[in-house]
C-alpha cells in the first residue's frame, strides 16, 4: 500500500539555505512565554528587594508603597497591576521583534503590499496563515485607519483550560444568600450565576497575557510594512480573540 508523501514547502526548492521547523514548535513556545515572563518579573522584583534590604534608602527617599517593593514591614512585594504590565512590555516587545524578523522572510521573494487595506488583508491571510494554520475569521474597518480582526479559534487558546473548583466557596456563598433572598420575595437564582460570571471572568484575565505576544507580531509586522499602529488585544470569550489596529492619525 502506497504511503502519502510529506507536504513540502515550496519555498525549499528556491531557496537551498531554507529550513523546516515544526509547526507545533510556535505553539510550545506561546505556552512557555507567559509563564517565563511573570518568573522574570518575580526574579528581578525580589532581587530590587535584596538589594534595598541590603542598602535601606534615606527617610527622604523612602519608596512609595504605591510600586510595590516594599512594605511598611520589610516584606517584598508587588503590585499585580505592576507585574501585569511588566509582563505586557516583555511579551510584546519581543513579539514586536519577531513580527519584523517574520515579514522579512516571508517577503523576500514577493513583492509587498503597498496599500493599508491590502497590508491588513496579507496579516488576515498570510501572515495568520503561515503562524496560526488558519485565516482570520472576521475583518471590520472604519475606513479611516481602524482595524479589528476577530478570530473565533485562536489556536493559543483553543486548547487553554481552568480550574473552577476554586470558586465553589463563592458558588455556595451567593447560592446561600440568592436562597434566603429568594424566600423574602423570589430572586433565588441570581448567586450561582455570580459565582459563574467570577469564574469566567477570572478565566479571560488569565489568558489576557497570552494575547500580549501576538499583537506585538503584528504591530511588528505592521512596522516592517511601514504602518505604525497600537494594537489591542483581548478575549471576550474562549477561545476567540479580537485585535484591534489604530494607526497613527486614525479617526473614530
Amino acid at each position: 500500500m502506497a504511503t502519502p508523501n510529506p507536504p513540502i514547502d515550496p519555498q525549499s526548492y528556491t531557496d537551498p539555505t531554507s529550513t523546516l521547523l515544526n509547526a507545533s514548535a510556535l505553539d510550545f513556545l506561546l505556552i512557555e512565554l507567559v509563564p517565563l515572563a511573570y518568573r522574570i518579573t518575580a526574579d528581578l522584583a525580589h532581587r530590587e528587594e535584596t538589594w534595598l534590604n541590603r542598602n535601606p534608602p534615606s527617610p527622604s527617599s523612602t519608596p512609595s508603597l504605591g510600586r510595590g517593593t516594599l512594605d511598611g514591614l520589610g516584606n517584598g512585594t508587588i503590585d499585580e497591576e505592576e507585574a501585569r504590565e511588566s509582563v505586557f512590555h516583555r511579551l510584546e516587545s519581543l513579539g514586536y521583534r519577531v513580527g519584523l524578523g517574520v515579514v522579512e522572510r516571508f517577503s523576500r521573494d514577493k513583492p509587498r503590499p503597498t496599500s493599508p487595506l491590502d497590508i491588513i488583508k496579507f496579516l488576515c491571510k498570510d501572515l495568520w496563515t503561515l503562524l496560526f494554520r488558519k485565516q482570520i475569521d472576521n475583518l471590520k474597518t472604519n475606513h479611516r485607519g481602524i482595524y479589528v480582526l476577530t478570530d473565533n479559534s485562536f489556536k493559543p487558546l483553543s486548547r487553554m483550560s481552568f480550574d473552577t473548583k476554586k470558586f465553589d466557596h463563592v458558588a455556595h456563598g451567593t447560592s446561600a444568600h440568592g436562597a434566603g433572598v429568594g424566600a423574602g420575595g423570589g430572586g433565588g437564582g441570581g448567586g450561582s450565576l455570580v459565582a459563574g460570571d467570577v469564574a469566567v471572568m477570572n478565566s479571560l484575565a488569565r489568558a489576557q497575557p497570552f494575547l500580549y505576544f501576538p499583537a506585538g507580531v503584528i504591530r511588528g509586522s505592521l512596522a516592517a510594512l511601514g504602518i505604525q499602529a497600537t494594537v489591542q488585544a483581548e478575549t471576550s470569550g474562549l477561545p476567540s480573540a479580537t485585535f484591534q489596529i489604530r494607526t497613527v492619525g486614525a479617526k473614530p
